[in-house]
């Protein structure tokens, strides 16, 4: 692997990879993968393991199986090879998992991915497969169903079997030779059945001897009786094994002939799990596809190191190559300086690999030509090498090879040497660095790279943050602050005596006395703005939750207005439905009373009780909280006036002093209701309908505009009467529209007016109303 890549542990990363491969040749194509270096290719394979994760996460990853690489045994039978009963199961393997991640892609998604590709190139062959799963039981096992022939020869083969047993078996029974033999029971020796019998009686028993135990007390023999029948047997064993290698050579043949597209199925499988991989490593990192560019511009938001442990790793914000192109980070040891750098080389190295990285939604990444790294201990005795030189060789190699492509990650620059000389050399290389136009982020603790940092344009300071008072670091990454060594902090914190410290401090030249100091008021400054800005941001936070909560009883309050509302509307229809109910039935108990011609008292009363119930029960709705109200004046027929609960105008009909109620007419409903519920409205000029029953023509001056004329309780000829006055009256007011309340009934006067209007020269149509406008009580007509 490429040093650089080395020391950023990129082989760590790659590792972890390999352990989510399925197979063996998957996990060694992960461990030499290597990055690409344009955004197209680095968009490309970040969109294969972006398609990967969504796959997986809808689906789960799917089943890979235990496939091998058998592209030497599919080339042996592409030449005309037999191949192994293992070499074919093998191959059938593959074709089994080849065919089952078809499958599973097919069943998977609909929608288009960047995998389909691979997916396409794996090319099942189900009669192959099936071929050599009915063929092969095991590896040392053929199955009787792999030919009809094999199965017809081992049919015989049993036969044969059976009947040399039925010989032995006689044998091992008989009272005349069981006494000769060491132990009653049938066995075999080279593939003949024999019987084991004491050598002194070998010459008891005839037919020929096979073996002899070890121990020289028994001889093996296979009596006359049942050598035909072995015979025939290992006759049909060779042709048993002539019929297996054919059917094995013809299956070879098969293989053979379908060897590019299974090597090629097989080398897409080996993709496809690698990508899979990666879609599984970014679960369990938790980690993210980012923005690619080939400006040299990185932006990682809660960048964190793959390599530590999950729970414990602190996130870091990282910025390069935009506003500025080399980044100084100083801070005290142990601080997570040169964690920043690995986190920044080493996501820059996974992503140009098509694998996702851990941080934040939005983070952005470059693609670099060459990423150069110095990190490390490079001392080496065995080139006679220091620390110093050593570093100094790979920077020199760095100097050579950077360039406006190449990302620099250094640490520690100068050390090793002299701090003044050390500081010069370490400015002079980032001076010449940055003239090559490379993205550079070091480390370092000398004071000088602060100042430079501080004094050239392009150049910023980053620190590490430091807890004095708890002396362990935060591993917060703070861009645009200079940081502090610490070191008089530190030591007096752990028990360094004060005249010590004191005698140190005025050792130090006044210059960097007062360089630390102004970092030291800067370092509190910003410790109280990031306190003020956490404040506002818990107090943002809070208002958020807040509003979040308020929109949420609005809403809440909003579906439990709709309810209520539907409520309201199918308690009135049911209301609706049992007024029309009881009304019906009270017209007919009125139509009975009318044919008898006669009405009790007692019926009158029960009729009058009937008409209330259904009048309180149609008009449900709940008072108003009503207020003391007293009247000008007492109410009198005729009055305009309120309903206050329902706040509706009507006009008083009647008025009845003992139940303090009165018969009110709001539009065409006429209803009773309680004195106390009503307003005296102020005194309007008397609207009356025109229903007199003179026919001679009032002057227009005379009439009144009205819209409606009751004619109920009337006969037919005085109904048509006034229907035919209110008309004329209408056509001379230039009203275009005319309600006639007729009432239901029998209907019988509804047909009669309605037979008049037909006929009637200024009426243009006319209809029944509609449900709140009186439905079949009324008829309206359309005034020509």
């Amino acid at each position: 692997m490429n040093k650089h890549f080395k020391a950023l542990e990129f082989d760590k990363i790659l590792e972890m990879l390999g352990k989510e491969c399925s197979f063996a040749d998957a996990r060694e194509q992960a461990l030499t993968l290597k990055p690409v270096f344009t955004k197209e290719e680095t968009e490309k394979l970040l969109k294969e393991t972006d398609d990967a994760y969504v796959l997986i996460g809808k689906f789960g990853t799917p089943s890979f199986g235990s496939p091998t690489n058998c592209a030497n045994q599919l080339r042996r039978a592409q030449a005309g090879s037999g191949l192994t009963t293992l070499e074919l199961l093998r191959i059938g393997e593959n074709l089994r998992v080849i065919r089952s991640l078809r499958q599973w892609r097919n069943a998977s998604d609909d929608r288009a991915s960047s995998l389909d590709k691979y997916f396409n190139n794996l090319m099942p062959n189900k009669f192959l497969e099936e071929k050599i799963n009915d063929a092969i039981i095991a590896e040392d096992e053929i199955s009787d169903k792999a030919s009809p022939t094999l199965s017809d020869i081992r049919r015989k083969i049993r036969t044969a079997s059976s009947k040399a047993r039925e010989v032995l078996d006689k044998i091992v029974r008989s009272s005349n030779y069981s006494k000769f033999l060491q132990d009653k029971v049938i066995t075999q020796r080279d593939g003949r059945f024999v019987v084991p019998v004491r050598a002194e009686c070998r010459g008891s028993i005839p037919g020929l001897v096979h073996d002899t135990s070890g121990s020289g007390q028994t001889v093996f023999i296979e009596p006359m009786g049942v050598v035909q029948a072995n015979n025939d047997i290992r006759m049909l064993r060779n042709k048993e094994k002539e019929e297996i290698d054919r059917i094995l050579l013809e299956l070879s043949s098969m293989a053979g002939n379908c060897a590019d597209s299974i090597i090629g199925s097989y080398q897409n499988l080996i993709d496809l799990n690698v990508i899979f991989a990666k879609g599984n490593l970014a679960y369990t990192m938790k980690a993210v596809t980012p923005i690619v560019n080939d400006k040299g511009y990185i932006n990682l938001k809660k960048a964190r190191h793959p390599l530590i442990d999950k729970e414990k790793v602190v996130p870091v914000d990282i910025t390069l190559g935009k506003d500025y192109t080399l980044l100084v980070i100083t801070g005290p040891n142990t601080g997570g300086k040169t964690v920043s750098l690995k986190t920044t080389g080493l996501l820059t190295l996974m992503a140009m690999s098509g694998l996702m990285i851990p941080c934040g939604d939005e983070s952005e990444i470059s693609v670099f030509k060459k990423i150069l790294v110095d990190i490390g201990d490079e001392q080496s005795i065995e080139q006679n090498l220091s620390t110093f030189s050593a570093h100094m060789t790979n920077t020199i190699d760095i100097l050579k090879q950077a360039s406006r492509f190449s990302l620099v990650l250094i640490d520690e620059l100068g050390a090793g040497t002299d701090p003044v000389e050390g500081a010069a050399l370490a400015v002079a290389i980032l001076q010449k660095l940055k003239e090559k136009g490379a993205k550079i982020q070091c480390t370092t603790h000398y004071a000088e790279l602060k100042e430079f940092a501080i004094t050239t344009e392009g150049v910023e300071n980053g620190c590490c943050e430091f807890d004095v008072q708890t002396l362990r670091p935060t591993y917060k990454l703070l861009i645009g602050i200079p940081g502090k060594s610490n070191a008089f902090a530190i030591s007096k914190r752990l028990g360094l005596s004060d005249d010590i410290i004191d005698n140190a401090q005025h050792l130090v030249s006044s210059e960097s006395r007062r360089f630390e100091d102004t970092i030291e008021q800067l370092e509190k400054r910003r410790q109280t703005l990031e306190k003020r800005l956490k404040e506002a941001n818990d107090t943002k936070a809070l208002a958020g939750r807040q509003r979040e909560k308020a929109n949420s009883i609005i809403e809440k309050a909003k579906r439990e207005a709709e309810r209520e509302i539907e409520k309201a509307h199918q308690e009135a229809e049911r209301i609706s439905s049992r007024t029309k109910a009881q009304a019906q039935s009270i017209l007919d108990r009125l139509e009975n009373l009318e044919k008898k011609q006669k009405m009790s008292a007692e019926e009158k009363a029960k009729l009058r009780k009937s008409i209330d119930k259904m009048e309180n029960t149609a008009d449900p709705i709940k008072e108003k909280k009503n207020e003391k109200y007293t009247p000008p004046r007492p109410f009198k027929v005729g009055d305009s006036v309120l309903i206050f609960d329902i706040d509706k105008d009507a006009e008083i009909l009647s008025i009845n002093e003992k139940d303090g109620t009165a018969y009110v007419q709001a539009g065409i409903i006429k209803t009773k209701v309680k004195l106390s519920n009503l307003r005296l409205n102020k005194e309007k000029p008397k609207v009356t309908v025109q229903t007199s029953r003179k026919r001679n023509m009032p002057s227009k001056m005379d009439m009144n505009p009205t819209t409606e004329v009751d004619v109920r309780g009337e006969t037919a000829m005085e109904a048509i009467m006034d229907v035919d006055a209110a008309i004329d009256n209408a056509v001379l007011m230039n009203i275009n529209q005319l309600t006639i309340i007729h009432g239901k009934g029998t209907g019988v006067l509804r047909a009669e007016i309605q037979k008049y209007l037909r006929t009637h020269k200024n009426i243009k149509s006319f209809r029944l109303g509609n449900f709140g406008e009186g439905d079949a009580g009324v008829t309206i007509c359309e005034i020509k």
